[in-house]
């Protein structure tokens, strides 16, 4: 019976004590947003799968719980994310107003965990805006999921900054089918100069385009890369420009805030490059592996118009806080 009673791996449950915390977490979670003018969803826990996978839903294939409908015979699956959602909402029912605010909070169900030990169910919170293509949304929603933390009770997160649309510049000059541009995403993200080197040789890259992609691994560090990056990077390029100044200004908004946290910056970040197009965002607790909460920019993805967001895991956040 005991063996019966098992959960499957990556999904827990609360008992009282936990459910009381995540509950008074939930509350001032969605009464700050409620505040700060973001209207609250609540999508349904299933959908045409078509539309999961759409538009910021893209990457979700391999996370994503598969049925078919007995009713309509179409084939659904079990949301990964709540953000694909949140843009079809704003896409079908808010296309007349000019800028949405929405917020969530609701479980997920993925077929794998996102990192070792992570869970398969979890807990997900996040504010998105869609139809603010300026730079203050995207401050916005880092000011919000700083709030998020500190509601949290987590005090020492350490802020990482990036912006996918220095590498879609590079990138885009190299012309790279999907094989060969995932090839370059792996190395990028593994940080291998030789690999580059290789990769390049192969593939007969145009040298300055590839020099640039060499420089980008390089460049990580204290808000001084970005200095670094105006030198090292072609900042003819208006496209390389408009982001690093996006880089800076959002530096420059992290460091003026009260008990401002720690920054790294990372222009080889590509999170979820595939369908964000800007300045792209992760919080980390020292000693904790993973980052517990991040978000960016996704430009007319699946809305069709310009959007940012956040999200998180409440489970997390509530292990790793102490305010409640």
């Amino acid at each position: 019976m005991t063996r019966l009673w098992m959960l499957p791996d990556g999904v827990e449950e609360a008992l009282p004590n936990t459910a009381w915390r995540v509950e008074s977490l939930r509350r001032a979670l969605l009464d700050h947003y409620r505040s700060q003018s973001y209207e609250l969803i609540l999508p349904p826990l299933i959908e045409h799968l078509d539309t999961l996978l759409s538009g910021a839903g893209s990457d979700l294939e391999d996370q994503t719980f598969k049925l078919t409908d007995p009713v309509g015979g179409r084939l659904l699956g079990l949301r990964a994310d709540m953000t694909p959602q949140a843009t079809r909402i704003a896409a079908r029912h808010f296309a007349d107003v000019p800028v949405v605010r929405l917020c969530y909070l609701g479980t997920v169900l993925r077929t794998r965990p996102d990192s070792l030990g992570g869970s398969r169910a979890p807990r997900q919170v996040g504010c998105e805006v869609f139809g603010e293509a300026r730079l203050s949304a995207d401050l916005e929603i880092l000011r919000l999921m700083l709030d998020t933390l500190r509601l949290a009770g987590i005090g020492d997160a350490h802020i990482d900054l990036g912006h996918v649309g220095i590498y879609r510049a590079l990138a885009a000059r190299l012309k790279l089918d999907e094989d060969d541009e995932t090839a370059v995403f792996d190395i990028l993200q593994r940080k291998s100069q030789p690999d580059l080197r290789d990769f390049a040789a192969a593939r007969q890259l145009p040298v300055k385009a590839a020099s640039g992609l060499s420089a980008l691994m390089e460049l990580n560090g204290d808000v001084s890369v970005l200095q670094r990056a105006r030198q090292t990077l072609d900042v003819s390029d208006p496209q390389i420009a408009d982001a690093l100044s996006a880089l800076e200004q959002a530096a420059a908004h992290l460091a003026a805030l009260d008990n401002a946290s720690p920054l790294h910056i990372d222009l080889a970040e590509l999170r979820g490059y595939r369908y964000q197009t800007g300045l792209v965002f992760a919080a980390f607790v020292p000693g904790h592996g993973r980052e517990v909460a991040r978000g960016g920019r996704f430009d007319d993805i699946g809305a069709a118009r310009p959007a940012t967001g956040f999200s998180a895991d409440v489970n997390e956040l509530l292990r790793l806080g102490n305010s409640i």
